[in-house]
This record gives C-alpha cells, sequence and structure tokens, in this order.
C-alpha cells in the first residue's frame, strides 16, 4: 500500500478552483463527533474516507466522499450502548469482551481499504493497527480522543466510586488502557476537544506541541430557542446521570430548593447502574424526562432556566453547547471542557468539582437576579452563534492536518 504524505502528492478534481486536498480516512464504529467532523471537512472540499460500524441507513451521506461500512461486533456493541439510554446493561466483563473483538475486527477489515489515504483521524483505540499502517507508507496519524488522558480518568474516577462507596468503574480493562497508551505514544498527533483534556495530556508527560484543542461545534439548525411553556424556575440535568457526571453532588445542592418550592429538577436521559440506589434515595425531588429523541431535544431544553453540569471528569459535554444555543445560560465545572465554551459570569458559571455548596450559592444567585440570568442565556446563545456551527471546530482540524500533511513533521 502506498499513502502520499504531503498536500501535492494526490489529486482529485479540483473544487471551486481551489487545489486538490489529500484523502483522509475517518475511523469511528458510531457517530459520536466524528461524523459531523467528516461533513464539516467535506464542505470545506477534503475528500473523506469513512471505515464505520454504522448500519448505511443511519448515516447521511454528506459525512463522506466514501462510506466504507462493516456490521459486525462493533455495531452489536452500538446497539447494547442504545439500550443503556433505557436503563438497560450488559455486564461489564460481556461487554468488554465484546468490544475487543470489535477493535479488532474493524482493524482486520479496514487495513486493505486504507490505499490512498495520506492521514487518518481515528477514535482513541480503534487505530492502534491502523495508524501506524498509513504512517510506515508515509501517511499520518491523529489518535482523536474524546476524554481525558486515560490514567487520569481511571484514577479520577476510580477515587469518585470509593467516595460513593461505588464498586470500582470497570471502563478500564488492562488491554484498552494498553491500546490507548500505545496510540498516545505513536501517534503524529493527539486531538482533543478542550483546553481541560489537554492540561491531563501535559500533566502525564505529553508535550504540550503534540496535543491538539479542537472544541465541537453545534447543529445551529437543530438547536435554537423553543417557546417556553411557563415561567418555573427548572435546574435541567441532560446525559447518563451517573457517578462520573457528579449527579450526587447536584442532587445535594437541588434538595432544599425544591422541598421549598423554589425549583424543580428535570433529569434527561438514562441513569447508570451505580447511581440507581442514589436517585432512588432522591426520587421526591426529581422529574425524571427519560430518553428524549434528538428530535426533541431543543424543545426541551428551551423549558429550562439553566442547565447544571457537576460533571467530575469528560471531554468537552456537548449538551452545554446545545443549551447554549437554546438560550439557556450554563453552570458546569472546568472538568467539562466549559471554558472553551464560555466565560465564568458572563454565559454561565464554573464551579469546582465535588461542591454542592457552591452549585446551590449559584442557583440561588440566579432565583434571585432572573433578569440577569435571562440575559446570560441570550449571551450564551450569541457566544454559540459566533462559533457558526462546526466552523470554528472545522477551522481548528484544518491548521492540525496542514501542518501534518504540509510540514511532514510528527506535529
Amino acid at each position: 500500500m502506498r499513502v502520499p504524505g504531503s498536500l501535492s502528492s494526490v489529486s482529485r478534481p479540483e473544487t471551486g478552483g481551489c487545489a486538490a486536498r489529500p484523502r483522509v480516512g475517518v475511523v469511528s464504529h458510531t457517530p459520536f463527533w466524528l461524523f459531523d467532523h467528516g461533513r464539516e471537512l467535506g464542505r470545506r472540499g477534503w475528500d473523506v474516507s469513512l471505515y464505520t460500524a454504522t448500519p448505511r441507513r443511519m448515516i447521511d451521506p454528506a459525512v463522506a466522499s466514501r462510506i466504507h461500512v462493516k456490521l459486525g461486533w462493533a455495531t452489536s456493541s452500538q446497539a447494547l450502548r442504545r439500550l443503556a439510554r433505557f436503563g438497560l446493561y450488559l455486564p461489564g466483563p460481556w461487554f468488554w469482551a465484546m468490544e475487543r473483538r470489535a477493535r479488532a475486527e474493524l482493524a482486520r477489515w479496514a487495513a486493505p481499504r486504507l490505499e490512498g489515504i495520506a492521514l487518518v483521524d481515528a477514535l482513541s483505540t480503534w487505530g492502534t493497527e491502523l495508524g501506524p499502517l498509513v504512517q510506515r507508507s508515509g501517511g499520518r496519524h491523529v489518535c482523536n480522543r474524546g476524554s481525558s488522558h486515560i490514567l487520569f480518568q481511571r484514577d479520577l474516577l476510580t477515587e469518585e466510586f470509593a467516595r460513593w462507596s461505588c464498586p470500582p468503574p470497570d471502563g478500564f480493562p488492562d488491554w484498552l488502557v494498553e491500546r490507548e497508551l500505545a496510540e498516545y505514544a505513536s501517534a503524529d498527533a493527539i486531538a482533543v476537544p478542550s483546553t481541560f483534556v489537554r492540561r491531563t495530556f501535559e500533566a502525564r508527560g505529553v508535550p504540550a506541541a503534540r496535543v491538539h484543542v479542537t472544541p465541537y461545534g453545534v447543529d445551529l439548525r437543530r438547536f435554537r430557542p423553543h417557546p417556553r411553556e411557563d415561567d418555573r424556575f427548572r435546574v435541567l440535568f441532560v446525559g447518563s446521570a451517573s457517578v462520573r457526571k457528579g449527579i450526587g453532588y447536584l442532587l445535594d445542592a437541588m434538595r432544599p430548593l425544591v422541598l421549598r418550592r423554589r425549583a424543580e429538577l428535570w433529569l434527561v436521559g438514562a441513569v447508570s447502574t451505580e447511581a440507581r440506589a442514589l436517585l432512588a434515595r432522591h426520587a421526591d425531588i426529581v422529574t425524571m424526562k427519560g430518553f428524549v429523541p434528538p428530535d426533541q431535544l431543543a424543545a426541551t431544553y428551551s423549558q429550562g432556566s439553566v442547565l447544571v453540569l457537576p460533571s467530575i471528569e469528560e471531554g468537552l459535554a456537548r449538551v452545554q453547547a446545545q443549551a447554549m444555543a437554546c438560550g439557556v445560560p450554563v453552570i458546569a465545572t472546568p472538568n467539562t471542557g466549559a471554558e472553551d465554551l464560555f466565560d465564568d459570569g458572563r454565559e454561565g458559571f464554573i464551579v469546582p468539582i465535588r461542591d454542592p455548596r457552591a452549585l446551590g450559592e449559584r442557583l440561588e444567585w440566579m432565583l434571585a437576579h432572573p433578569d440577569a440570568r435571562r440575559e446570560m442565556g441570550e449571551a450564551a446563545r450569541r457566544r454559540v452563534g459566533s462559533l457558526s456551527g462546526w466552523s470554528a471546530y472545522g477551522d481548528a482540524v484544518e491548521r492540525l492536518y496542514e501542518r501534518l500533511l504540509d510540514g511532514g513533521s510528527r506535529a
């Protein structure tokens, strides 16, 4: 297999008078953000090949110039993840055994289909074999990591689960950690969604020059304000209610407000296994909305006064930008990537992790200052609008790709 390694190495019909760009391979078994990634690159004239385990009927043709689909173990894994939206989970050892087979299967299938790819951008742990294969032919490999450095993530969440007397998280089998670390070491660059994530890599000794922040965008056509049905002060939590997302701290902060009938709390999404007992103890203060279809999310966000996301760790929670696009201010921890989306005190508030008192104080402030809260929501909508959907993300990715392909050196 021959893979060209510079911008001038691959010929392609010119688009709009611009010089042809090389072929890029995107490896993502499931949509996540990389389908939006492919769509934005295609809009800019890049020649994108997608390698995925998502059924073709579920893929927007605009995601890639060429779409390669392998149905198999990774497809089944996706189906199980969708069932988790409704609280149905496969036992951890079985699930992770399936995930391991899925990666091996997808790599074997994709390898002979990488002919002509100048750069492969793979979801982390899915490019362990494919990245070096492209590099040996003169191409480049980007490891696309959506969360913090896996050792930072593992240690922090193990500590957090212990704080809540939960068994250790099962999401860090040795083989998965080994794949992550191998990719961090071999990739030409590591793409991460937030400054918070980059700091976790730097803390683990990864040179800052190799870690590139590419914050996710938001679909402004789908997420926009809808009419408000009432004027209740309503706090929204959107996502899986879990220890990782700090649900216990939100419940502690909300209890006095709900019991005094000053606010109500909506939880939108599934409840993880380890958080079920915790939610059961607070059932009297929560309105469980369950899974809301994507096309109804904007209307749901618009019924909120504020989105609260007290996560202990995640890369860049997209629910923040979605809520902001609907005119809803956000209270979040720095470990959600919030600082890359808004300024503390302007479009929302950034509070420390594990601090229900700080959460409560910010909620009290919003209750006492309704006009300022509404202005925060408007500021949030303007801030997200200034990013032009996925355009700012595309700018960051293009800078990274051009640096790798033009200079031919490790980023």
